[in-house]
This record gives C-alpha cells, structure tokens and sequence, in this order.
C-alpha cells in the first residue's frame, strides 16, 4: 500500500504527452475562432460576443492545464465537450464529414482527459 502512495506522489506534476498535444491542437483551434469571429464569422451580435467570450475561458483553461492545474483541466475538458457537441450538431445540419471527424477526435481528447491517470497527474 506504501508504494501505491509513493508511486502516486512521483508521478503529480509530470505532464503526459497527450496533454501537450491537446492544448496545442485546442490551441491553434481557438486562436482560428477568434480569428473567425474578428472577421465576422458568427455575425455581429451575440453569437460573436459568445465566441469570443468561450475562447477566452479556454485559452485560459489551456494555459493552466500546461501548469497541470485543476481548474485548466475542468476548463479544457468542458472546451473539448463543447467543441464535439457543436460539431455533432452542424454535422446533423449539414453533413459535412470533417465535421464528423473533427467531432471524433474531440471527443476521445475528452475520454483522454477524463481518466483516472490523467487527473492524478494534476496538482
């Protein structure tokens, strides 16, 4: 039982390769939307305030997950939710497959982040 302890404390505050890879990719992916939503995108109103407004809770929740903090975590899991839900949602509008795929791979970032060994990692 002691060295399931031990092993437990070696191991917080070393950062998986897969939560590097994540907040790289959600990375580029926020920065795209801002940039979207600058442009007019998402029209003017309150879709375009909402965007930017999500974008920025997951650029911060990016940068705290790279501290491996808990909050970044819960932020960047929520991003990784939200951006498969609104993929699966204009998929079934438009059916667009890379909508699908980019839906997919959102969502095993999310089981990625979920498990077990990924938050026992977090300080």
């Amino acid at each position: 039982m002691t060295d399931e302890a031990e092993e437990s404390s070696s191991l917080k505050g070393q950062m998986l390769p897969g939560i590097a890879g994540i907040c790289l990719l959600l990375l580029f992916m926020t920065m795209a939307n801002v940039v979207a939503a600058l442009h007019g995108a998402f029209g003017t109103g309150a879709a375009k305030a909402g965007v930017l407004a999500l974008c920025t809770l997951l650029a911060a929740g990016i940068l705290g997950l790279m501290r491996l903090r808990k909050w970044g975590w819960a932020l960047v899991t929520a991003g990784c939710l939200l951006f498969a839900a609104g993929d699966f949602y204009i998929f079934s509008k438009t059916h667009l497959a890379s909508l699908l795929v980019r839906g997919m791979f959102m969502l095993v970032f999310f089981l990625y982040l979920v498990r077990q060994e990924t938050r026992e990692r977090l300080m």
